[in-house]
């Protein structure tokens, strides 16, 4: 089972490049090793994963969400909720965000997603269409 301890080694074994902000991330932190706030870190990803789809590197994507799907399929509720409202909903406000200051923002992750990954990705967009229940853990 995956914990939020061990949730990001996968992670940064799946896309490398992710490192030095992890790194950083560490740094800026480290008064809080017991208690990283992870959702910082995973909205972070968020903007990396926009900002490196955009320039075309998309090689590591695959692999980056191999593991979101582990996240939501192997991890606790803490690991799973994470990677629904830390990292999902994170990309899904950007691409929110750049599609209303650039007409159009041109990226799509679906390709990538396992099928809890995709599941829980159409849940956010029900839950903010109204559907207040679409967010309630059925595990």
């Amino acid at each position: 089972m995956l914990v939020r301890e061990n949730m990001f080694p996968p992670l940064l074994e799946a896309d490398p490049t992710f490192l030095p902000k992890w790194r950083e991330f560490l740094t800026e932190w480290s008064d809080e090793s017991d208690d990283l706030p992870l959702y910082l870190a995973l909205d972070e990803l968020a903007h990396h994963l926009v900002e490196t789809q955009q320039a075309g590197s998309i090689s590591n994507l695959p692999k980056v969400f191999d593991v979101v799907e582990r996240w939501h399929v192997e991890g606790d509720a803490y690991v799973s909720e994470a990677a629904t409202i830390g990292l999902l909903e994170s990309i899904q406000n950007i691409l929110i965000s750049k599609k209303a200051s650039k007409g159009k923002a041109g990226l799509d992750f679906t390709p990538y997603f396992g099928l809890e990954t995709r599941r829980w990705w159409d849940k956010l967009y029900r839950f903010w269409d109204g559907d207040t229940s679409a967010l309630k853990l059925d595990r």
